[in-house]
């Protein structure tokens, strides 16, 4: 106990002498930061004199002291518009802080935690630089989180009488070193008229297809700037900017089957967005596909054979196969599986061909001279982010945990990350990384998947050139076999493509790569490479199709 007492005053002393710094604002850390709010940090200022009270005060009666207190802020500014029909109809602009407070009574090996609805506390912070203001909400915070865990922790108790002791008893919480990083903050500063009139202009292309039945442009532009302090010693303040720009167009066949197309924007930087030029042809051609298919026959009744994925579509698939399932979340209390998910009791076994390993590497800022969304330095749980090696050699290795431990995996390996700006941080990707041993170009995939069908007497084969939600196909096209002319058909849907088709049907992978930007919940990236799959089931969908409208849209013309 002396020697914890003595730790933790040496880190108190380290973590008050960095706030110091920032105080009195050394001139040759502002210089390198050219951040002026790096020499007097209010909110950091708030966090930090609070979480050392908390920890000198917060005891009730026959109710043990916290062992672990945290605060996260989360200071989010958005700017959000969208135009459908060429006009605009949503612009907003939005400023929130919102502070979570986390106190777990007990120990690491065993605490108060028992799910979200154990884990604190969440309120929304001032917005001004008030410091009694911002103490007096995370005091009130702090007390509700403290109380509450209290009563979980009974509870906890009483349900674990229910259960038989496991033989390997899992911490958990997992102890993580200290970190102190004071990053520059970040805002929104730019014209939004341009941008307007960008999103009046994309959304206007219904103009040239009457059959067109909606046509919306979308912007979110973000400015996120994270505080973390806990009881541990660390102490972390970063900013990001988040720039999303989104594209939608739908349609209906003769028969009545919807028809969408859709196009996102996911970057880091406003220099990496498209200029209105680029927006406009973007919106054009996906309008023009729409157009095709309407036109298009339908997909064949039933289909058993090889399929060949693009590397957009391929990254689709590895976001919802892979991505979704090496991602280690402890099971419920009394389960005894080492996480939950479709890889749960893959570990050290094969899950994809042996051509093919995954990394997750969130310290990796670009891939081939393009950006990557998934970067980040520290995560939302205080922890380095780490290049993690997930299957090597189609054989899973390792799953990507945060500080709640999972069977066999005792420490965080940096990756938990929160859904701004409520949600407690949980595993999540990065920059997932999909590379193959043995790999061919798409034109020598194309052939391959061509001989495979002539071996089969298949006159044609299928390419899948981009998916949509749950892996639906979007461009689909029947490959002949006679003079390998792609045929664009629509109504297909895959009937089994799942983690038993990547795992044992997957033949082939090609030497490019598709950068996949995501911002849905938790920025991150998705890069994979083409993909051959030597059988796969597609058939012909039996829903999505409405009655067409009764009516013509109104006239172009205004007074009609």
């Amino acid at each position: 106990m002396p020697r914890t007492r003595h730790r933790l005053a040496r880190r108190s002393a380290a973590l008050l002498l960095l706030l110091a710094l920032l105080a009195v604002g050394a001139s040759s850390v502002c210089a390198q930061q050219k951040d002026p709010a790096a020499s007097a940090d209010p909110v950091l200022h708030a966090m930090s004199l609070e979480l050392e009270r908390s920890r000198a005060s917060l005891k009730l009666d026959q109710v043990a002291a916290p062992y672990y207190i945290e605060y996260r802020v989360f200071d989010v500014e958005e700017y959000d518009a969208q135009a459908a029909y060429g006009s605009l109809r949503r612009n907003a602009r939005n400023r929130l802080r919102f502070l979570r407070v986390v106190v777990r009574i007990g120990d690491y090996k065993q605490d108060s935690y028992r799910g979200p609805q154990g884990e604190g506390a969440i309120t929304v912070m001032p917005l001004d630089r008030e410091l009694i203001a911002m103490r007096h909400q995370i005091w009130e915070a702090t007390d509700r989180a403290y109380k509450a865990a209290a009563q979980e922790l009974t509870a906890k108790q009483a349900q674990l009488k229910q259960y038989t002791a496991p033989d390997e008893p899992v911490d958990d919480f997992a102890h993580a070193e200290a970190v102190e990083s004071a990053g520059s903050l970040v805002k929104l500063d730019f014209d939004p008229q341009p941008w307007l009139s960008m999103l009046e202009d994309g959304s206007s292309v219904y103009r040239d297809d009457p059959l067109l039945q909606s046509s919306d442009a979308t912007l979110k532009f973000q400015a996120i700037n994270r505080y973390f302090v806990n009881s541990e010693g660390s102490l972390v303040r970063s900013g990001y900017n988040l720039y999303e720009l989104f594209l939608a167009e739908s349609t209906q066949a003769p028969d009545g089957l919807k028809l969408e197309r859709s196009h996102s924007y996911a970057v880091a930087s406003m220099k990496e967005l498209p200029s209105a030029q680029e927006f406009r042809a973007q919106a054009t051609r996906l309008a023009g596909t729409l157009k095709l298919l309407r036109d298009a026959p339908l997909a064949d009744e039933e289909y058993r054979g090889p399929v060949l994925f693009s590397a957009d579509a391929a990254a689709t698939v590895f976001a919802d196969l892979v991505g979704a399932h090496v991602l280690g979340h402890k099971p419920e209390l009394g389960k005894t599986a080492r996480t939950t998910g479709e890889f749960a009791s893959s570990y050290k076994t094969r899950v994809l061909p042996d051509f093919l390993s995954v990394v997750d590497d969130p310290t990796l800022a670009s891939f081939q001279g393009e950006p990557l969304l998934g970067n980040y330095v520290i995560d939302d749980e205080g922890v380095r982010g780490q290049r993690v090696s997930l299957i090597e050699n189609g054989k899973l290795v390792n799953y990507l945990v945060g500080r709640e431990p999972i069977r066999g995996f005792p420490a965080s390996n940096g990756h938990a990350r929160a859904r701004v700006p409520t949600n407690p941080p949980g595993p999540s990707l990065g920059n997932l990384i999909v590379t193959a041993s043995e790999s061919f170009t798409p034109a020598e995939l194309k052939k391959r998947l061509i001989e495979v069908c002539q071996q089969r007497d298949f006159p044609y084969g299928y390419y899948a050139e981009t998916l949509g939600p749950q892996r639906t196909p979007r461009l689909l096209y029947k490959v002949w076999v006679k003079d390998g002319h792609e045929e664009l058909v629509r109504g297909g849907s895959f009937g089994d493509l799942d983690t038993r088709a990547l795992r044992n049907d997957l033949v082939a992978a090609g030497n490019d790569f598709h950068l996949e930007n995501l911002a849905l919940n938790i920025p991150h990236s998705i890069v994979s490479p083409s993909l051959l799959f030597d059988e796969l089931e597609i058939k012909r969908v039996t829903t999505n199709k409405d009655k067409l409208p009764d009516y013509p849209a109104p006239p172009l013309v205004t007074g009609r």
